[in-house]
């Protein structure tokens, strides 16, 4: 769906102050993939997600949608931003609407649909997110923190984009509604087969819910593959100041007391089933 290709960019080309930020990044996006992108802060992650939609431009190096380059002069980036919809922390920040309803249509209205379209749209992504139609005349700034989260998002899956790209969902939130938070995220992306790219700093999160995951350093791609190939180079990811997950920590120390476990876990259910391997081998239980 989206492939990026020996990406670079810097930040005040040419000034006092130039900095590069990313350097010869690829990767691809594949349709309904959760893909969580995670790097100690200043790697780069924030600058990078700013390309997939053209917020930013590449130094050099190209950006393909379904195949097309998005860096040709007779490609349309409104078309891009629609398809690729972009959530950045604090997303309940940018409300503005006098209710709901007009909130979420926002976005719809100005990629050319018309009012029925937006508002069908707008009704059909707010139930997905479980906000009803007792909310839709409501002043979003009435909502509690999570509804004001969900409105949010509600107004960029309006847009039905392909590919949503989040920074940080569930940031500030209380444990309860963060879970809820990427719970419905989990049922975005399987009720409308798009393609989830998750930024976050909480290796937890990042090993629930993705399949695929890259790490960023200093502007580099220095480790992708599946969330078990990653999590498990315990070594590599500290050297680079990177934290794994709390579960793959206790599973590895476990390994070291001489648990005959294949591999540190990356989640609680694997770990389970591992121990309860262990315990069966040994006669333990049945």
């Amino acid at each position: 769906m989206m492939k990026v290709e020996h990406l670079k960019f810097t930040y005040a080309k040419k000034t006092v102050d130039e900095c590069r930020v990313l350097n010869d990044i690829s990767f691809s996006v594949q349709e309904g993939e959760f893909i969580g992108l995670i790097g100690s802060s200043g790697s780069g992650k924030t600058t990078l997600i700013k390309h997939l939609n053209g917020l930013l431009k590449a130094d050099s190096g190209t950006v393909y949608f379904q195949g097309q380059n998005i860096y040709d002069k007779k490609y349309i980036l409104s078309k891009l931003r629609k398809e690729v919809g972009l959530v950045f922390q604090y997303p309940e920040q940018q409300l503005f609407g006098k209710t709901v309803l007009a909130d979420v249509c926002f976005g719809p209205l100005n990629l050319g649909m018309t009012k029925e379209e937006a508002e069908k749209s707008a009704k059909e992504c707010l139930e997905l997110v479980g906000i009803g139609e007792a909310y839709y005349y409501t002043s979003p700034f009435d909502l509690s923190g999570g509804q004001k989260r969900c409105v949010a998002i509600a107004g960029i899956l309006a847009m039905q984009p392909k590919i949503l790209v989040m920074d940080e969902p569930a940031a500030g939130l209380d444990p309860e509604t963060k879970y809820m938070v990427f719970e419905l995220v989990e049922k975005i992306r399987k009720t409308r087969n798009i393609a989830i790219v998750l930024v976050s700093h909480h290796m937890e999160d990042v090993a629930r819910y993705a399949n695929k995951v890259l790490v960023l350093h200093k502007g580099e791609l220095v480790l992708s593959g599946t969330t078990e190939e990653v999590f498990t180079k315990t070594d590599f990811l500290r050297q680079i100041g990177m934290d794994v997950p709390q579960i793959t920590s206790v599973t590895e120390k476990l390994i070291q007391a001489g648990v005959p476990m294949t591999a540190p876990a990356t989640s609680v259910k694997e770990a389970e089933d591992m121990i309860m391997k262990v315990l069966r081998e040994r006669g333990g239980m049945k």
